[in-house]
C-alpha cells in the first residue's frame, strides 16, 4: 500500500493556497511513489471557487487536523459477520484472520453485538446444557455444516429441534427410556435403534459413521415427521461437535458495547483502552456501519500522518495537530515563521508574488509540463496573489512564469483576471464575519498577537453600509480572542490602495506603521496592496522600535 502524503495551505485559504496544494500534489504524484492528496483548511472564497469551476477541478478534501485518527491506523479490517453463523464458522474466521473478536451486524451492517474467543470457549467450559439447540434456535444449515453432514430427509425446509441431545449408544430398549418427543438423537447403523428413535417422535436423527439409511427407515421418518441427516463422524465426535452449530447470537455480547469511530482521535481512544480490558473494539464509519476492529496492538504500530505545507510557514496559520505529524516539506513565499522541526526538511522559500510561481518553476526545473488544467490553476493563483502584477510583491519571475503558463492554457491573462476579480471581489450577500474571515491570518509580532484580514474589491464604496457592523465584529473578536491588534485591509484593485479598519488595544500601531490618521478606527492608505510586503514588515519594525 502506498504511503499517503497530504499537501495543505493555510487556514482561511486564498486562491494561491488552494491552487498551490492541488498543483504541488499533482507534481509529487508524477515524480514519486506515494499517494499525494491536496487538502484545504476552510471554505473556499468566491474567487477560488470560480477558478476551480472554470478549469473543471473539484475542491480539495477538507481535513483540518493532522492528529492521528482511528482511520489512520492499520486496524483489522475484517468483514463483520451475521448473527446466524455457527460457533464453528466464527472460530474458523478468527483463526484465518488471526483475530480474537468478531463484530456481529444486522442486515443493514449496523453493529448488533460482538463475539470473542472467550464467548466460544464458555460453551464448553461451562456446564453443558443438552437443550442448547432448542434454546439457541439452531438452524439445520448450521448442523449440517458443523457435522459435515448430508441431508437424508427433512420434515420441513426449516425444522425446529425443541428437545435435548441424546446419544443412543445402548440397546434400543434402554435408549428408549431416555428419548422424549422432539429430541435430537445421535445413533449408529442399527436399524432397530433407528426405528425406536423415529417411533419415539424425535425431531432429528443423526446417523454417525456415514452409514446408509434404508428406504424403510426413511418412509417411517416421513410418517413420523423425524428429520434424518448422515455425518461421517463417529458418535463421540458428532456429540462433541454439534454444540458448535449453535448461532453466535446465543453467546455474543449485545449490550454496553464499547465501539470507536474512524474519526475518533487516537489520543482519546488510548485513554478509554487504559480503563477497559477488552481484546478488541469494533470500529464504525460515519454511517455507524462496522468496518473492522482495533486493539492495543494497533496503537503500538501507529504511523504519523505525513504533510507538506504550501503558502505559509507559521504555526498559527497551519493545520491543527501539526506537531503530531511528520512534516516533509515547506514551499512558501512569505517571511520565515515559527515552525520548527526535529530533523532537516526540504524548505523552499522565494521572494516572489505567489507560491504558485515557485511550484510552476519546480515543474519546469524537473522537465515536467503541467497539464492544461493545472497550468490554469497556477496562472489564476499568480494573477490573484499579484493582483495582476499591481502588487509590489510582483517580480519578473512571476511575469515570466505566467507568460509560459498562458501558452499552455491558451488564455489571455488580462481577460481572465477581469472575469475572476469581478466574481471574486463581490461582497453582495456576505456577512461581516464571512468577509473578515475569507482571507485572514494570525501573526505573532514580538509579544503581540495580531490578526490581519485582506479583502480585494472593485467597488470599495459598496462597503460603506457595513463599516459600523464590521468594526463591532472586530472589536468583539479582539476582546474574546485576546488579540492586541486586528486589522482589515479592504483593497481596491482599481484605485491601488486599501481602506484600513482596526481594533484592539494596540490599534495605534497602525497610525505609526503606515503614517495615517485613524478616524473612527479607519483610514485610507494609498498604494498599500500587499499584506506580506507592506503590512507585516512595517508593523514589525514599529513594535521593535517601541521595545528598544
Amino acid at each position: 500500500m502506498k504511503d499517503i502524503i497530504y499537501v495543505t495551505g493555510h487556514k482561511n485559504p486564498d486562491s494561491d493556497s488552494i491552487c498551490a496544494s492541488i498543483a504541488y500534489a499533482e507534481f509529487k504524484n508524477k515524480v514519486g511513489d506515494s499517494k499525494v492528496i491536496p487538502l484545504r483548511q476552510g471554505e473556499l472564497s468566491r474567487e477560488t471557487q470560480f477558478i476551480l469551476d472554470f478549469w473543471g477541478i473539484e475542491k480539495p478534501l477538507l481535513l483540518t487536523t493532522m492528529k492521528l485518527q482511528v482511520s489512520d491506523l492499520e486496524f483489522d479490517r475484517i468483514a463483520p459477520v451475521q448473527p446466524e453463523i455457527s460457533l464453528k464458522m466464527a472460530w474458523s474466521i478468527m483463526k484465518k484472520n488471526n483475530v480474537k473478536t468478531l463484530s456481529v451486524v444486522d442486515d443493514n451492517s449496523k453493529l448488533k453485538g460482538i463475539v470473542s474467543v472467550s464467548n466460544l470457549t464458555s460453551t464448553y467450559m461451562d456446564i453443558w446444557d443438552n437443550t442448547i439447540l432448542a434454546k439457541s434456535n439452531t438452524k439445520i444449515e448450521n448442523i449440517l455444516d458443523t457435522l459435515s453432514a448430508k441431508s437424508i430427509f427433512l420434515n420441513e425446509p426449516d425444522p425446529s429441534f425443541p428437545g435435548k441431545i441424546v446419544i443412543a449408544a445402548m440397546l434400543p430398549s434402554s435408549a428408549e427410556e431416555h428419548i422424549d418427543a422432539g429430541d435430537v438423537v445421535i445413533c449408529g447403523d442399527r436399524q432397530d435403534t433407528q426405528s425406536m428413535i423415529i417411533n419415539s417422535k424425535a425431531s432429528l436423527m443423526i446417523v454417525a459413521g456415514n452409514h446408509a439409511v434404508s428406504d424403510e427407515i426413511v418412509e417411517m421418518a416421513k410418517i413420523s415427521g423425524c428429520s434424518i441427516i448422515s455425518s461421517p463422524h463417529d458418535s463421540f465426535t458428532a456429540s462433541r461437535l454439534i454444540v458448535q452449530s449453535i448461532p453466535i447470537s446465543y453467546v455474543m455480547v449485545s449490550s454496553d458495547i464499547l465501539k470507536f469511530s474512524t474519526t475518533d482521535y487516537v489520543d482519546d481512544i488510548k485513554d478509554v483502552m487504559l480503563k477497559t480490558r477488552f481484546r478488541s473494539y469494533p470500529v464504525v464509519d460515519n454511517d455507524n456501519k462496522v468496518v473492522g476492529g482495533v486493539s492495543r496492538y494497533h496503537l503500538i504500530s501507529q504511523k504519523k500522518k505525513k504533510v507538506i505545507l504550501v503558502d505559509h510557514n507559521e504555526r498559527s496559520q497551519s493545520v491543527d495537530g501539526l506537531e503530531d505529524a511528520e512534516l516533509l516539506e515547506i514551499i512558501d513565499h512569505h517571511r520565515l515563521g515559527d515552525i520548527q522541526t526535529g530533523y532537516p526538511i526540504y524548505f523552499r522559500n522565494q521572494p516572489v508574488g505567489s507560491s504558485c510561481t515557485i511550484i510552476a518553476s519546480i515543474f519546469f526545473e524537473n522537465g515536467i509540463r503541467p497539464s492544461k488544467k493545472i497550468a490554469g490553476l497556477l496562472s489564476a493563483a499568480i494573477i490573484s496573489d499579484t493582483l495582476m502584477f499591481r502588487s509590489p510583491t510582483t517580480t519578473q519571475t512571476d511575469r515570466d512564469i505566467l507568460k509560459t503558463l498562458a501558452e499552455i492554457t491558451c488564455i489571455d491573462p488580462e481577460e481572465f483576471a477581469t472575469k475572476m476579480f469581478k466574481v471574486g471581489t463581490s461582497l453582495e450577500g456576505k456577512s461581516v464575519s464571512e468577509i473578515f474571515n475569507q482571507d485572514y491570518k494570525v501573526f505573532a509580532l514580538s509579544k503581540l498577537k495580531a490578526g490581519v484580514s485582506q479583502v480585494t474589491t472593485m467597488d470599495i464604496d459598496g462597503f460603506d453600509p457595513m463599516k459600523s457592523e464590521m468594526l463591532d465584529y472586530m472589536n468583539k473578536k479582539a476582546k474574546d480572542e485576546n488579540f492586541d491588534l486586528l486589522l482589515l485591509l479592504l483593497t481596491d484593485i482599481l484605485k491601488g490602495g486599501s481602506q484600513l479598519f482596526v481594533a484592539g488595544p494596540s490599534k495605534d500601531l497602525v497610525s505609526k506603521a503606515f503614517a495615517v490618521t485613524l478616524v473612527n478606527d479607519s483610514a485610507y492608505a494609498p498604494g498599500l496592496l500587499s499584506r506580506k510586503k507592506q503590512v507585516i514588515p512595517p508593523l514589525t519594525s514599529v513594535i521593535q522600535e517601541l521595545n528598544q
